[in-house]
């Protein structure tokens, strides 16, 4: 974070720093306003390059292969294994039934099953049980 702070206080001081010469070097005579207005534009070119490089192409966390055998040795079942990613997902009971075509008392039947099978009291707890042993 400090690095981050620090990075683009650089950037700014630089920018405003070219700002200033590019002001005087016009009213001095020295310097062209086309060839400044160049300058400072292939300098934000290069700062948006930068940026981008920086903030948007960030590493991708590695994904974990699901451990198959862990779902059989827990006795999961195929659909509970679908409610479990659907739980994933963030969606609500009913909306796993419309994705699912069953109803939502179907999928309160198998988040139920799921919890005691995962010794788990919620779904969150649920979710973060299965990520701890990659089975989602």
């Amino acid at each position: 974070m400090k690095r981050t702070i620090l990075v683009f206080g650089l950037l700014i001081l630089g920018l405003l720093l070219l700002f200033q010469f590019s002001k005087y070097a016009i009213i001095s005579g020295d310097l062209k306003s086309e060839f400044t207005i160049a300058l400072i534009a292939v300098v934000f070119f290069f700062v948006g390059v930068y940026l981008n490089k920086k903030s948007l192409h960030k590493s991708t966390k590695v994904l974990k292969e699901i451990d198959h055998k862990k779902i059989e040795a827990l006795d999961i079942s195929k659909r509970e294994y679908e409610v479990l990613v659907g739980i994933s997902e963030g969606l609500s009971n009913k909306e796993i039934g419309d994705k699912l075509f069953v109803s939502e008392s179907t999928i309160k039947t198998h988040v139920s099953n799921l919890l005691s099978k995962l010794n788990a009291k919620r779904r969150t707890q649920a979710l973060q049980i299965a990520k701890d042993i990659n089975i989602i």
